[in-house]
């Protein structure tokens, strides 16, 4: 008796053993079937913005949204920490987030999104080894957006400087510019020297989807998708 319990325990091993190979199987030829459909994924940014406007992430479910990311092929997460003034997560959060996306070999930047013109930069934020800071804040003023900007150049120096604008003729440079050209008639501003963006809200199927992320990517420096959220509800 003793020894069929062993075989049979032996045997649902293997079965466990297949079965996780068969899953990581599964997100390898996945993955080598997004860099055949999308070449240049390993040397360009490839972006999946984290919009907490669109569905909450935190402690609680930050690893799917990285799990998420790794399995599409995304090489940088754009997480939207401070909102409308607002910083979302204490510093040791904002740490333990930074270590887990880099430890799923992930570059994360952290998004700050402006409402107002008061509204100030969180500068404790700078110095909890993410990979840069990305502004958006296309709904305010030029000055206030050149203030917002001038001030990050001034005292940010541990990573790089972002934006996501709507703005096609942006003055401001910062060293990655997402240009959001997911709204109707905007793909004519892809090009290369920006990043581009797809939308998925703005997708008919996941066909849709792929040609647009293959377009944006090909012709411009990268692609940003918004967003996760957004990804998980299509279901693509």
């Amino acid at each position: 008796m003793k020894r069929g319990r062993r075989r049979g325990s032996t045997a649902r091993k293997y079965y466990i053993i297949a079965a996780l190979v068969v899953a990581s199987l599964g997100i390898l030829l996945y993955s080598a079937y997004l860099l055949r459909l999308f070449p240049g994924n390993a040397s360009k940014p490839v972006i999946l913005y984290g919009n907490q406007g669109n569905g909450i992430v935190d402690e609680s479910n930050f690893a799917a949204m990285l799990s998420a990311a790794k399995s599409h092929g995304f090489n940088t997460v754009f997480f939207q920490v401070y909102r409308a003034g607002n910083l979302l997560f204490n510093g040791s959060e904002l740490g333990a987030f930074v270590a887990d996306a880099h430890s799923q070999g992930l570059k994360i930047f952290f998004a700050l999104y402006f409402t107002s013109a008061s509204q100030t930069l969180p500068q404790s934020i700078y110095a909890l080894g993410e990979d840069g800071i990305s502004l958006d804040m296309s709904t305010l003023p030029s000055a206030s957006q050149q203030r917002l900007f001038g001030n990050l150049q001034a005292g940010y120096r541990s990573g790089q400087t972002a934006i996501t604008t709507t703005n096609a003729s942006l003055a401001l440079k910062p060293e990655i510019l997402v240009l959001e050209t997911y709204a109707a008639g905007s793909q004519g501003f892809i090009r290369h020297g920006i990043i581009a963006s797809v939308g998925v809200f703005a997708t008919a199927s996941k066909a849709d989807y792929e040609q647009q992320f293959q377009y944006a990517l090909n012709n411009s420096d990268g692609v940003m998708v918004f967003d996760y959220a957004g990804l998980v509800k299509s279901g693509y």
